[in-house]
């Protein structure tokens, strides 16, 4: 299976505008999300997909980059115009601003692409103050493994422990953290930004509820492995702690 790892990347963030092109020790954000993802061994071919000359002009010096509309209003919709027109048999859609990211994990999503045909990643969440965040997305899965649901809010409801402090709540029960990574067969990434926003995706802004909405299975692989984000610039720092310190990179 010739699977593509495609990476969008958005110059206009809110947040934090050129995100992508932001320095961590001295390399471009991009950049180090690329290298981590060379080093993943299902990956046949790794694509930046940019509406942004700026990131273009930058991110061609160590891979291939694809040029894409402007006007996609989701991660999935952009890496969709370069699976359409690059070919390949499955898709892993990685985090732009993940410069950390475990190859391993990008495996276990592609290497599940093998009997699903939509896959991503999750990990429990220990931090108690995860659990009430609606910026850390939870979701719950099936005997097979498969998403029922994906929320910002925290599922399932506990109705023994609801009224407990938080860590007792995560002693309680194994609550699983999203993470933003996706794999996709081609046919089902072509397939699914054909239909419309769905009334879930549109209640959480979550857009993999419009994938469950149209009857398209999740398979959900659990990582010891948790994110660890560039939202803000002051992230920028964080990172570079951690490369100083465990020696990323």
């Amino acid at each position: 299976m010739k699977i593509l790892g495609i990476i969008p990347a958005r110059y206009a963030s809110t947040r934090f505008p050129g995100k992508p092109l932001a320095l961590i020790a001295g390399k471009p954000l991009i950049q180090h999300v690329v290298e981590h993802c060379e080093k993943a061994k299902s990956l046949s071919e790794i694509i930046v997909a940019t509406d942004d000359t700026r990131i273009w002009e930058v991110a061609q010096n160590f891979c291939r980059v694809e040029m894409t509309r402007p006007e996609h209003p989701s991660g999935s919709d952009r890496i969709a115009e370069v699976a359409e027109r690059c070919g390949g048999d499955a898709v892993v859609n990685i985090q732009g601003d993940e410069p950390l990211i475990d190859p391993s994990v990008i495996d276990a999503v592609a290497n599940a692409l093998a009997q699903n045909e939509m896959s991503t990643a999750a990990t429990r969440i220990k931090n108690s103050a995860e659990l009430d965040n609606p910026n850390v997305v939870k979701v719950v899965v099936n005997t097979a493994g498969r998403a029922l649901y994906f929320s910002r809010r925290t599922i399932p409801y506990l109705r023994e422990a609801a009224s407990r402090p938080a860590n007792e709540q995560l002693a309680a029960f194994a609550f699983l953290k999203h993470l933003g990574i996706y794999g996709y067969r081609r046919e089902t990434l072509l397939r699914l930004v054909k239909f419309p926003v769905s009334p879930l995706e549109n209640a959480e802004k979550l857009e993999q509820l419009r994938a469950l909405e149209n009857g398209i299975g999740i398979a959900v692989v659990q990582v010891d492995y948790d994110s660890i984000g560039v939202d803000m610039p002051d992230d920028v720092a964080k990172v570079e702690k951690i490369l100083t310190t465990d020696g990323h990179g």
